[in-house]
């Protein structure tokens, strides 16, 4: 894909927090280090991502960066003062004002969640400009266009896509959109991978300048990802789908490349008597320190708590504490499973030819 037009292959990629990376192809296939599109506006392209107001918490769904104290202990965010002397954090070229009593958070952690953009790049409209198709976790799909030119794009605001007259919503949220001719009728179809696993077929029932999509037709079947000591010990097909269509044969028709996240069991020997008596006390302790985890967030959490500055500290100190304990057991507890992705190859099958009579 060459994005600015250039003659050189570009990268593009979606991110956990939100934004869209360009990597600015060479010679050689070399590649310049990512920066973040953004709108022809200037603002970042992150849909549904930025600033969200979570009632005890300001969230910032983006690319924001946490920085260690002046002790080099506490993770903190990196906060600056504005001209009143309030706590405020940066994004994209906006100050955010953090009231007193509230807390601020990141996307990359793990009670924050982001956008979990999938990215795809193509001519939707057949006007020789590079579109983006954008998927995200609740499960959408947005066109961003291209109203720039071939070599220099510029892109407008983003809208949502619709199939059978109603806005695209896979399975399982996690939109992963690519686009092809799937049913080579010379105009350009969409493919979704799906949260499930699934992976969706919207035909084109337009014209190549002026997609319409048809409703969705699962293609393939949703997989599965078993958390815990029922996790298999051969690979399976996963979750969190991600498409491409390709002629991986090289015999004139598309396949499909899908990729996943998905569970197995480790393969190891199975412990001595003295190691299982101590991997279930270990076991045990981390079931009593997760639920002391959950009581110390939620106390932290709650309405009453975090007015006084220094009964925040002492609520995050206890929390950090618990936190510490958790990962020493969870290296005394060997994991039931381990998190893999795979790569499937699905191979088109010949069309049947109909036989008069």
């Amino acid at each position: 894909m060459d994005l600015d037009g250039d003659g050189h292959l570009d990268l593009i990629s979606g991110s956990w927090p939100g934004e869209i990376f360009f990597f600015k192809g060479g010679p050689g296939r070399t590649f310049a280090a990512p920066v973040k599109l953004k709108y022809k506006t200037g603002k970042t392209i992150n849909i549904g991502g930025g600033k969200r107001d979570g009632g005890y918490m300001i969230l910032i769904a983006g690319d924001a960066k946490f920085e260690k104290d002046a002790k080099g202990k506490s993770i903190v965010l990196k906060f600056e003062k504005d001209a009143k002397g309030k706590s405020i954090v940066r994004y994209d070229g906006e100050d955010i004002v953090i009231p007193e009593g509230k807390q601020a958070g990141i996307t990359g952690t793990a009670s924050a969640v982001g956008t979990a953009s999938a990215v795809h790049a193509v001519d939707w409209d057949g006007d020789g400009k590079i579109d983006l198709l954008i998927g995200d976790i609740n499960g959408s799909v947005y066109l961003v266009p291209n109203e720039g030119t071939a070599k220099a794009f510029a892109f407008g605001k983003e809208r949502t896509l619709e199939a059978g007259g109603k806005p695209i919503r896979v399975p399982g949220g996690d939109a992963g959109p690519f686009a092809a001719d799937w049913d080579g009728d010379g105009k350009i179809d969409l493919l979704v991978g799906a949260g499930d696993g699934s992976v969706w077929f919207y035909r084109n029932i337009g014209t190549a300048k002026e997609p319409k999509l048809a409703a969705g037709v699962q293609i393939v079947k949703p997989g599965q990802a078993t958390y815990g000591a029922d996790a298999p010990k051969e690979p399976r097909r996963g979750v969190r789908a991600k498409v491409c269509a390709v002629d991986f044969k090289g015999d004139g028709r598309l396949d499909l490349l899908v990729g996943d996240f998905a569970t197995q069991r480790p393969d190891r020997p199975e412990p001595t008597a003295e190691e299982k008596a101590k991997i279930d006390k270990a076991k045990t302790e981390l079931d009593e320190v997760m639920q002391q985890y959950r009581k110390a967030v939620n106390k932290r959490s709650s309405k009453n708590v975090g007015k006084d500055k220094a009964e925040q500290e002492k609520d995050q100190k206890e929390i950090l504490a618990i936190r510490k304990r958790m990962q020493e057991l969870r290296k005394l507890v060997p994991p039931d499973y381990e998190e893999h992705g795979w790569v499937w190859h699905f191979e088109r099958k010949p069309l049947e030819k109909s036989v008069s009579k």
